[in-house]
Parts: C-alpha cells; sequence; structure tokens
C-alpha cells in the first residue's frame, strides 16, 4: 500500500464506471498522485445502463449518455484520460503497460507504481452462429454501438427488429424498440426472461411483454441469421422470422485477455479472481468492474455479478487499498431493479432457484399487496415474494413487481440481507407511513409476518405453480371469494363458500380429504384457515397468491403453449 500524498503513479485501464471512480477517488486521497486512465473507446464515464433508452428517444440526444469527457477530467480532477489508446500487454517486472493508439497504431510504453485493470465486458457473440457479422447485426456496449443502431432504426426501410437475449440488456431494448414504433421479436433460449427473477414471479413480466406487442419466444435457439431473416430452433423444428435488424443482447463475457496473458490468476467463473482488497495474485495490480468475479456471501461461491453499483463499490475500495485505507470486504448479495413498460420490477439476494441448486434449506411465501393505501386514486397491488430459511427464518432474498414502489421495498431487503437479519426483524422493522406513500403494516412488514405463519406452522400452503396438478387430480378446492368474484372468473371445479357465509356453511367441507383454501390474494383465505382449523379441521392447505397470483402465473404459459385454462376466466385486477 501506498501512503497518502506520496507520489505515485497510478495506470487505469478502462475509462468507464469502475476505471473512472478508482481514477477519481484515487486523486481526491493522494492530491500528487499522478493517474493516467486508457480507454480504448472515443468515451469515458458514459451510462452504460442508460444506452437503450436512446432508441426510444427518452434519452434524446447521445451526448447527454457520456457523463464526464476527458478535458474534464483534467479540469476537475487533474487526471490525464486518454481516450483511442488500448492496453495491449503489461511487463509485470519492468511495471509498465505498452499502449497501441487505435487510430495510429503508434505504441508506447507508460509506467506505473499500482496498476488498476477496468476493460468491463463483452457482449457474448457465439462463434457458431451464421450470420453475426452481417451489417444489420448489432451489440449494445458503448456510445458508439448504440448510435449506430440508431442510425440504422431510423432508416423507413427498418421496421421489424428481432432481439436474442432475455437479459436486462435484451429486455430494456426491446422495451425501448417498441416504444419507437418497432416490430420486436425477444428470443431466449431458456424457458424464461431474467434469470435472477423466479419462474413464478417472471411470468407477470412475460404477460407485461406480450401485452405490449411484444413477440416473445421461449425455449429459442438462434441458427443463423440471413438475408431472409433469423432462424431458429423452437419446439423442435426450424423457423424463420423476418427481421430488418438484429440486436445480439445474449450476455457478456469477462475481458480477460490483457489480465491472462500478464500471468493473472483467471477465477473458475472466466473472470479475474481477486482477494479481499481487490488486488489479483500480482499485489501491485488490482482489478474491478465486470471483468471480475466477487464473493457470493450467501451462496458462499465466487461468481461473476455485472451491475454498476458493485463496480463503484469495488472501485472506491481499491483506491482506498493503493492509499492506504483498508475496509472491510462483506462481498455483495445482488440488488437490481429495471421497469419493463407499465411494471416496475426489482430482486435483491438469491432467488428460491439458486437457493435450491447452492443446496439451501429455502422455502418463500408471495404475496399481493396494496402500494400504498387502497383509497388513494394511484394505488396498486404488488406481487412480492419473500425467500427465507428454513428453520432459521434468515432472509435470503426477494423479489417485487408492480406499477408502484417496488424499489424502495427492495431497499429494505437489501439492507435486512446485508444486516444477516432474520423474517422475524423485518417483522419488527419501523418503516416511514402515510397513506399516499404506504400502508400502516408495510409490504415488507406483511411479507414477514406471512412467512412467521409460514415457520411456525400457522400456515400449511402450496404455491401457485402447484395449482395446475391440483385442479387436473381434482383436489377439492374452496374460493371463499364472494360470489359476484367467484362467477367472473374461478379454478375449474373449485367450490364457492364465501367467507362472510363460512360459519354458516362449514359443515359442506369434508374433513377426511385435504382440502385447498383460495381468495384474491391470499389474506381471505388465510382468515379462512384460523376459522375452520378452530373448528377441527385439520386437513387444510392454503394456495400461496391464491387466484390473482394463479391468473398471472398461468396467463403466459396457456397463450403461448396453447394448453387448456384450469381457470374460466382470468382475473389480473
Amino acid at each position: 500500500m501506498a501512503a497518502q500524498n506520496e507520489k505515485l503513479r497510478v495506470v487505469v485501464v478502462g475509462g468507464v464506471a469502475g476505471g473512472a471512480s478508482a481514477a477519481a477517488r484515487v486523486k481526491r486521497l493522494n492530491e500528487n498522485a499522478d493517474v493516467v486512465v486508457f480507454e480504448k473507446g472515443s468515451d469515458v464515464s458514459f451510462s452504460n445502463c442508460g444506452l437503450p433508452y436512446y432508441l426510444s428517444g427518452t434519452v434524446e440526444d447521445s451526448e447527454d449518455l457520456i457523463m464526464m469527457t476527458p478535458t474534464a477530467f483534467r479540469k476537475k480532477h487533474d487526471i490525464d484520460v486518454r481516450v483511442h489508446s488500448e492496453v495491449v500487454s503489461i511487463d509485470r517486472e519492468k511495471k509498465t503497460v505498452t499502449v497501441r493508439s487505435t487510430e495510429t497504431g503508434e505504441t508506447y510504453e507508460q509506467p506505473y507504481d499500482k496498476l488498476v485493470l477496468s476493460p468491463g465486458a463483452n457482449p457474448i457473440v457465439p462463434p457458431a452462429l451464421k450470420g453475426a457479422d452481417r451489417e444489420n447485426v448489432f451489440t449494445i456496449r458503448n456510445v458508439r454501438d448504440i448510435v449506430a443502431l440508431k442510425t440504422f432504426l431510423d432508416k423507413p426501410e427498418t421496421k421489424r427488429v428481432f432481439v436474442v437475449g432475455g437479459g436486462f440488456i435484451g429486455i430494456e431494448a426491446a422495451e425501448n424498440l417498441q416504444l419507437a414504433g418497432k416490430d420486436v421479436t425477444l428470443a431466449e433460449l431458456s424457458g424464461q426472461i431474467l434469470q435472477p427473477f423466479d419462474e413464478d414471479m417472471v411470468q407477470i413480466l412475460h404477460k407485461e411483454l406480450d401485452d405490449h406487442g411484444v413477440k416473445l419466444l421461449l425455449h429459442t435457439n438462434v441458427q443463423a441469421i440471413t438475408e431472409q431473416g433469423v432462424t431458429v430452433e423452437r419446439n423442435g423444428a426450424q423457423e424463420t422470422y423476418s427481421a430488418d435488424a438484429v440486436v445480439l443482447a445474449i450476455g457478456v463475457f469477462p475481458e480477460t485477455k490483457l489480465a491472462a496473458a500478464a500471468g493473472l490468476e483467471i477465477g473458475k467463473t472466466g473472470a479475474i479472481h481477486v482477494n479481499e482488497n481487490y488486488q489479483t495474485n500480482d499485489p501491485d495490480i488490482y482489478a474491478v468492474g465486470d471483468a471480475i468475479e466477487v464473493y457470493d456471501p450467501q451462496t458462499h461461491v465466487w461468481r461473476k455479478l455485472a451491475l454498476a453499483g458493485p463496480a463503484q463499490f469495488e472501485a472506491r475500495a481499491a483506491a482506498d487499498h493503493i492509499c492506504g485505507i483498508t475496509s472491510p470486504n462483506h462481498g455483495f448479495a445482488g440488488a437490481l431493479c429495471l421497469r419493463v413498460f407499465g411494471q416496475n420490477a426489482a430482486a435483491v439476494g438469491i432467488s428460491e432457484a439458486l437457493a435450491a441448486r447452492s443446496g439451501l434449506h429455502a422455502d418463500s411465501v408471495l404475496i399481493f399487496p396494496g402500494d400504498k393505501v387502497g383509497i388513494m386514486p394511484d394505488w396498486h397491488y404488488m406481487s412480492l415474494k419473500l425467500i427465507f430459511e428454513r428453520p432459521t427464518g434468515l432472509i435470503l432474498g426477494a423479489q417485487a413487481i408492480g406499477e408502484g414502489d417496488v424499489v424502495g421495498r427492495m431497499n429494505v431487503i437489501a439492507a435486512m440481507i446485508r444486516m444477516h437479519a432474520t423474517v422475524y426483524d423485518l417483522k419488527d422493522m419501523t418503516l416511514c407511513y402515510s397513506p399516499v406513500y404506504s400502508t400502516a403494516k408495510d409490504p415488507v412488514n406483511q411479507a414477514a409476518l406471512v412467512a412467521i405463519n409460514v415457520l411456525e406452522g400457522q400456515l400449511r400452503q402450496v404455491h401457485v405453480s402447484e395449482a395446475r396438478s391440483l385442479v387436473e387430480s381434482g383436489a377439492y378446492i374452496v374460493d371463499v371469494r364472494e360470489e359476484g368474484e367467484y362467477a367472473e372468473g374461478h379454478l375449474v371445479g373449485s367450490h364457492n363458500i364465501p367467507l362472510t357465509q363460512l360459519r354458516a356453511r362449514m359443515e359442506e367441507i369434508p374433513k377426511d380429504v385435504p382440502v385447498y383454501l383460495h381468495c384474491r390474494s391470499s389474506q381471505r383465505s388465510y382468515y379462512a384457515l384460523c376459522c375452520l382449523r378452530g373448528h377441527g379441521y385439520h386437513n387444510l392447505t392454503n394456495i400461496s397468491g391464491s387466484f390473482l397470483g394463479i391468473s398471472l402465473y398461468e396467463y403466459f404459459h396457456d397463450k403461448s403453449e396453447g394448453r387448456k385454462p384450469i381457470v374460466t376466466a382470468y382475473n389480473f385486477d
């Protein structure tokens, strides 16, 4: 580590997000440091996450995507930023990097005392994908890429756009392309978009894309891009979709070529391995951002986490260590959010699926609370899933989707995970309340209360993904909604005994077979379960998420797979 105010030569490779933040932090801590940033592209410190919004005109001017110019870096921070400058090799013994001008091809050496690698990640373009080099095929990594795509889209003959990949960039690109008036098809290899979300939650976003005219193709393998369009393998058959432009948003892979050539350790994930201070196996070389692997304190494994927030924290920690300040490294649980047309979506921690793959004994609850008091004119319900460990109640993760403030709720959960809190701690969290912002018991408190009921055996439940098998097997299902609600749509074969009539009609409910209860969102069915249990019923199970959750879960499956619905009509209100 170098002392503060020591004359220090710091070289940073990569001028976006992590690189720019590390450079600025070093200069704030050590005014005498000589900091040089090399960026092989034409821009530094631009908004990666804002790139897709230029397609729809949400961001009107591409210049607005650039947060800082080389000139501004020099004037504000006395940092030497050199664009169009690619670092092609590292000499660890001489402590120099070789820099090549991407404009002239000339090379020169730059010495360093400390080196920070922040080369980012490159878009995945499968080498076996035929036609990926066609002029109408684009990836999205930087401002130049998005300007090129927008220029192509502005041609009057560009009407149909095929997006490959259902990750964050793919979804945001699809949304903004549709808002720009394009006919959009989105293909995803797996059975769902947005892998950080669980399959039961993401059905809401599948429906949202479909509702807004995006043709969503799941279990779809793109095989070739030709003059006729995009050829895919789907449902065991080949299909071709017409496309004037193709956007490859399959994912990214860490840029590790420079590090590997210098003999720096590459982890099992394929990203650069670093220690708790973001040092590589060379103590004078640090690495941050999308190119590194980070420690997941929940699953206790190293993984890739290409998110802007962690990149900023990593950059600060590395700069601190260079300047003699050591901070504890707690790893990253991961918190993320995005908008999909009218739905806001956020997730934190690990999904229930990842918990299962990691060997954790996890369970979850799904609720549909209002985002504020129901008498407010802009009230909306949200879908909120809380994932916790059995038997400890440790909070593992959460996901929320809705038209209201889901991000704020997930930020609360993120803080609880960071503090190793349980659902009991979450239950007791005192949060701000006003009818225009929340409910007296915030949705996160409500989720914790339901989770505690499950943990303590007060509530036996099945999930919405199990509703189809219950209906198809002829299970005894009681719908406790009012008769008018039932008439507007219900599970096939279910029995309607409204909660308001339950005490007068409970003899209609058998005690010798399993009985499954539901209402609209599981609150009234929980009340019914408590009432029946008090009258000697011990064969009761609540359907978590109830009819609203079932409708949201089943709809896109039914439409895309052409299967027979288990409901007489869907209800999304």
